[in-house]
């Protein structure tokens, strides 16, 4: 019995168990708090608030809020409240790791939905090369310091209270998010002050960027996503983790095809066991894409929960693996 179980879930067909799974998820958390459903406000995706009908909050605007208290009062017994919040992000992620992006997060699940647009019209899709990818997948770093360093700066009395929530101004979460009840309000600068005027107007612009980029590049926005910055600095203490059994590689090189944040990794690393990298979102597209029995396989508490199977890499082949128009293969 057991292995009829193990050889279903690896032998079906990822593509509709993530479609489903991604569709439940967003209108779960875009559109739960009509149904008064309420996860708090230390989620580990993009939920923005700024869309009142979402029944969770993105971590990342209650973090800079507590991190621009005072700094007498955030080296106090006040602190108490951001550790807790700390560890219901924590309690959150270590459930999935990345997988959070792969498959929850409504901002992963819509660059997808464009991406199937794209591929749709037959427009080809954009690459890094691996000077740009180097470079560019840093950037989600230098978002993370802003997230962290400039509530501290204006609790110390730095700078002023205009950057409050510095990143979340900038975030195009914030204008795209309120889209989707029809709230266009914050496609709009705010013209208050200069800072606030620079702040808005960079997010009305990497708003659009978003849409352009996501037209061209799958995944456009994650390469740039401090929440999977902080995914991967806590990595370790999830209990699902994505490993590698190098002997059993033969560099093929499917699972590099298939990857949709271009990580080579997957594909050249053959020594090391954990193979979860920075930018991996865990769609598990590459495990379905190996041809090698237990090559790639995504584990919980040590229990492989999905492997690569030469059976079933076969099965996929036979009902969905398929060249499409643009040189995209659709796992």
């Amino acid at each position: 019995m057991k292995n009829k179980i193990r050889n279903f879930i690896n032998n079906g067909d990822l593509r509709k168990v993530r479609f489903w799974i991604q569709l439940a998820s967003f209108v779960l958390f875009v559109y739960g708090g009509y149904l008064a459903i309420n996860f708090g406000s230390s989620f580990p995706v993009f939920t923005c608030p700024y869309n009142e009908d979402v029944s969770a909050t993105c971590y990342l605007i209650s973090l800079q809020h507590q991190l621009a208290l005072p700094t007498k009062i955030l080296f106090s017994p006040a602190f108490i409240p951001i550790f807790i919040g700390l560890l219901t992000f924590l309690a959150w992620f270590i459930v999935l790791n990345k997988a959070w992006c792969g498959y929850m997060c409504p901002f992963g699940t819509l660059q997808d939905w464009i991406t199937a647009l794209r591929k749709k019209i037959g427009i080809r899709f954009g690459i890094y090369t691996r000077d740009q990818f180097e470079k560019l997948s840093k950037i989600k770093y230098v978002f993370l310091v802003i997230v962290l360093l400039f509530p501290l700066l204006m609790g110390a009395g730095v700078i002023s209270n205009n950057w409050s929530a510095t990143f979340c101004q900038m975030c195009p979460a914030r204008v795209i998010s309120p889209m989707f009840t029809g709230d266009f309000s914050q496609w709009t600068i705010d013209f208050s002050s200069k800072t606030n005027m620079v702040l808005t107007a960079l997010g009305v612009s990497f708003a659009s960027l978003f849409f352009v980029g996501s037209f061209i590049k799958k995944r456009f926005f994650c390469f740039f996503c401090p929440m999977s910055a902080l995914h991967y600095i806590f990595a370790n203490t999830s209990i699902a983790r994505f490993k590698k059994d190098g002997s059993k590689c033969t560099r093929c090189g499917d699972c590099y095809a298939v990857c949709d944040m271009q990580i080579k990794d997957i594909a050249d690393d053959v020594v090391s066991t954990n193979i979860l990298r920075d930018d991996c979102i865990l769609c598990l597209k590459c495990v379905a894409a190996c041809p090698e029995d237990d090559a790639l396989h995504f584990d919980i508490l040590n229990i492989k929960v999905f492997s690569s199977t030469r059976e079933g890499f076969e099965k996929r082949m036979n009902v969905g693996l398929n060249m499409k128009n643009d040189g995209e293969i659709d796992k």
